[in-house]
This record gives structure tokens, C-alpha cells and sequence, in this order.
């Protein structure tokens, strides 16, 4: 569940805009004035003599890995692929930069004075971006294949032999599926532990017992107290947001259009329209998975799942 940008997702998202800057500055200096730029340099200027039209296509080279690092900044959790794009050849210079020195090409002192414009941008970049992986707070879209599936069996175990129906498919259906997990998991304005409810209500009334265990296990991942989703699976919700959101998610889900309405109209009261449209989004969301596995034979009947 991404959620909203916090403090440190800002961080990142900015990190990766200063370094496109750079480039593009760079690129720009290197385009338009390239005899300037070369004597400004003294590092440069060891490799050989000036060379206009190559010093203008390595700028045109910093130039597009600028643009692409500030496309992928302005939303690092869906565009980090876009971000690994822009910075492949920042690291690819820096790694020739790293054969030469290593090769004796390059002069060790020569190699230093290049390090921080030269290494130190792609390396903010990769740490960036690792930084998000690290806390989960990237989209499942651009995954490998293979590795998006390595995953998800390792948070579904065996109870989702679908994917395997997934693996073997044709025409990229694994990475479209991934589309429908960003947005089954979307959440900008709402709490969290509303739309937690709302897809759990939603999943529960679908009768599919492994699902709810996958809506359980990303409730608990955005730090909802286990007893809190227990009650509210067993009919005791700990307060009357929960059952709100919860008995929302489960009229959406079972096609009871007039509580639908009734209760999306208490919470659009409560909390916004933007909250109600994240939370029917959340809950129907919580459709897909069950209906895909009934279609394909693999259906389970629900067994609430205890708290840990």
C-alpha cells in the first residue's frame, strides 16, 4: 500500500530532480558552448584535444537522462523504472570511469577530482530508488516478470495457484495484472485503516478465504492493530468507522445497491467524496482476485483468519 508521499518519499522524489537538473545543466553547457565547457574543466582536457561535435552528443546524452530523471521525480513510486531508465548512462559513464582507473588509463588523482561529478550522480540515483525498494514504497508495474511473480508467491504461499494460470499466459497478461494490483492497493486521501476495512468488507463478502488472509496481511503492513482487523471480521468492529468502511466495502461487493448508496453517502458526508471514491475503488478492487480464481477453478470457501 503506498499511500501518500511522506517526508522521506519527498526526499527521494527531490534527490532524483536535483541530479536531472545537473544533467540537464550539464548537457545544456556541454550543447551550446562546448569549447567553454571544455576549458573549464581541467580534468577533461587530459584525454585529448576538444572535439565540438563529440563533446555536443555527450551533452545531448546528459540533456535526455535529465528529462527522464525529472519525469520520474515527480512521482518516483509508480516512475522508478522511468528513474533506473534515466539514469543508465550517468552509471554507465561513471562505470567507464571505473575501468579506465582501474586499467591505469586514467590516473588515479584524475579519476578523484572527476569522482563527485561523475560518480556521485547515478549513486544518489541507484540509493534513491533503493531507498523506496527498501520500504515497499514503489508500484509492482515495472517489475521483471519472473521477480513479480517470485514475490507474490512468497506473500500468497500456495493458496494462489492462479499465478502459475498467470506465468503461463500470453500476450503480457502478468504485466497487466500488475496494473489492477496498483490500483486495487491505491490510496491518496483516505485513512488507512479505512480503506483497509473497506477491501476487507469487500474481500469477505466475495467468500474467498486466501484473499482476505493477502487483505489482512496488507492491513497489517500499514500498521493495523491485528485484534482491530480480527474483530471487524467476526462482526465486532472496535468503532463505527470501521463498520462503516468494512459494511460498505461488503454492500459494494454483494451488488446491495440501496446500502451501497446509504453508506457511501454517510461517508462522503464524513469524510469527502475523494475518501468515498478511494474507498470504492478499494472495494471493488476486492472483486478481481476471487472472480479470477472461481473463473479458473480455484475457488476456497472463507475461513475467517485468526489474529497473530
Amino acid at each position: 500500500m503506498l499511500g501518500k508521499p511522506d517526508g522521506l518519499d519527498r526526499l527521494m522524489q527531490a534527490v532524483i530532480a536535483l541530479v536531472g537538473l545537473f544533467a540537464i545543466a550539464n548537457g545544456v553547457f556541454m550543447l551550446t558552448d562546448p569549447l567553454v565547457w571544455y576549458g573549464t574543466l581541467e580534468t577533461v582536457q587530459t584525454t585529448g584535444p576538444a572535439n565540438r561535435h563529440f563533446i555536443g552528443d555527450i551533452g545531448l546524452a546528459y540533456i535526455f537522462s535529465g528529462v527522464v530523471l525529472l519525469f520520474a521525480s515527480a512521482n518516483l513510486a509508480l516512475r522508478w523504472g522511468a528513474a533506473l531508465i534515466g539514469v543508465s548512462w550517468l552509471a554507465a559513464h561513471g562505470a567507464f570511469h571505473v575501468y579506465e582507473v582501474t586499467t591505469g588509463i586514467c590516473a588515479p588523482d584524475v579519476f578523484w577530482a572527476d569522482a563527485p561529478g561523475v560518480l556521485g550522480p547515478p549513486v544518489l540515483v541507484l540509493l534513491a530508488v533503493g531507498v523506496q525498494m527498501a520500504r515497499q514504497r514503489i508500484s509492482p508495474v515495472p517489475l521483471p516478470k519472473p521477480l513479480f511473480l517470485s514475490i507474490m508467491r512468497k506473500v500468497a504461499g500456495k493458496s494462489e495457484p492462479y499465478l502459475d494460470d498467470l506465468d503461463r499466459a500470453g500476450g503480457f497478461a502478468t504485466e497487466k495484472f500488475q496494473h489492477a494490483m496498483l490500483l486495487s492497493g491505491h490510496r491518496h486521501h483516505a485513512p488507512a485503516a479505512l480503506l483497509h476495512m473497506a477491501r476487507l468488507g469487500s474481500t469477505r463478502a466475495e467468500d474467498c478465504g486466501p484473499c482476505v488472509e493477502i487483505v489482512r496481511q496488507f492491513a497489517l503492513a500499514d500498521g493495523l492493530d491485528p485484534d482491530r482487523i480480527q474483530n471487524a471480521l467476526i462482526g465486532r468492529p472496535d468503532c463505527d468507522e470501521d463498520a462503516l468502511a468494512y459494511d460498505f466495502g461488503t454492500a459494494v461487493s454483494s451488488g446491495d445497491v440501496a446500502v451501497a448508496a446509504e453508506l457511501g453517502e454517510r461517508i462522503e458526508a464524513l469524510f469527502g467524496r475523494k475518501v468515498r471514491t478511494e474507498l470504492a475503488l478499494g472495494a471493488a478492487s476486492g472483486r478481481l482476485f476471487p472472480a479470477i480464481k472461481r473463473g479458473l477453478g480455484y475457488a476456497s470457501a472463507c475461513a475467517i483468519p485468526r489474529a497473530a
